[in-house]
């Protein structure tokens, strides 16, 4: 009785010094780490501050093992290495304060919201998107028409989106067939797919670096989804304007020769499968695809 006694005293002790002024620091705190996470997911920095914290991991290893050039190398990487972050993200921090400045915040509710109802939905959204997404590809497939899907998974693709135009509609075949009519003018960009929604569409993506390794046939559509996932985990499909070919980039490596149904098992194993119990072999599997490399 006397340990609980002497718990319930300090509680006490603890609200009758509590102020407004602890409250309102408490909910600035949180709203400050919320929009830092949410900038990081929205944007590929999520990807380096998961390297910056293995650099850390390095650093206070080699402290506490006393290696002193290690010690030494990983200091003068962590000053300097300061500065270049704030190079690199100039564009996000900039997008990242002008939002500030509008008050666009939102998404304040998903914070409190139960993350097992979240999921139910998006898995469902998902399933209706790629059902879509499969169907249209189909229809452009036969039409010889080229399009361009990005179909985002955990790296957020934020900076890409901000080069087209925001949609945030439910997929549908007439709505994906008239985004890559040729005559219409979001044709020649590249549509985000998120969470299973139509988000984005007319955005521009990055070409691959790796010039020497892909096939002299592919053109800009192919270059674009390769380089896209270069630099992203997103699922790319390409739908080649000259054959009707349906391809999917993934990891700097780009299968072609999909069917309507192959299309679909693939999307639905690298989109709503798990992760831990998802076949990563199925991606090179089929025997009809030939590899950019060829």
């Amino acid at each position: 009785m006397g340990q609980l006694a002497i718990f319930w005293g300090n509680i006490q002790n603890a609200f009758s010094n509590f102020r407004v002024q602890d409250i309102i620091d408490i909910l600035l705190v949180t709203f400050v780490i919320y929009s830092a996470i949410k900038f990081m997911r929205e944007t590929r920095a999520g990807q380096l501050v998961k390297g910056i914290l293995i650099i850390l991991a390095v650093w206070v290893g080699a402290n506490v093992l006393q290696l002193y050039m290690m010690k030494t190398l990983f200091t003068y990487v962590i000053q300097y290495g300061l500065v270049c972050l704030f190079v690199v993200f100039q564009p996000e921090l900039r997008s990242a304060l002008e939002k500030m400045g509008r008050g666009h915040h939102g998404g304040l509710r998903a914070l409190m919201s139960g993350r097992s109802t979240v999921d139910q939905e998006v898995q469902e959204q998902w399933r209706r998107g790629i059902r879509a997404v499969v169907a249209a590809c189909d229809s452009i497939s036969k039409s010889k028409t080229g399009a361009l899907i990005v179909m985002e998974r955990e790296t957020k693709l934020g900076d890409i989106i901000d080069t087209g135009t925001i949609v945030n509609a439910v997929p549908s075949v007439p709505i994906i067939c008239n985004i890559f009519f040729n005559k219409a003018p979001l044709h020649d960009g590249a549509m985000i797919v998120r969470d299973g929604m139509l988000y984005a569409a007319g955005c521009i993506l990055p070409l691959t670096k790796r010039n020497n390794d892909v096939a002299i046939e592919l053109g800009t559509r192919h270059r674009a989804a390769i380089g896209m996932s270069e630099n992203s985990d997103a699922v790319v499909i390409v739908v080649s304007e000259e054959i009707g070919q349906i391809s999917i980039a993934l990891g700097g490596t780009i299968t072609r020769n999909y069917t309507r149904e192959s299309l679909q098992n693939e999307l639905n194993s690298l989109l709503l499968e798990p992760e831990s119990t998802r076949d990563r072999g199925s991606f090179f599997a089929s025997i009809r695809r030939t590899k950019n490399e060829k």
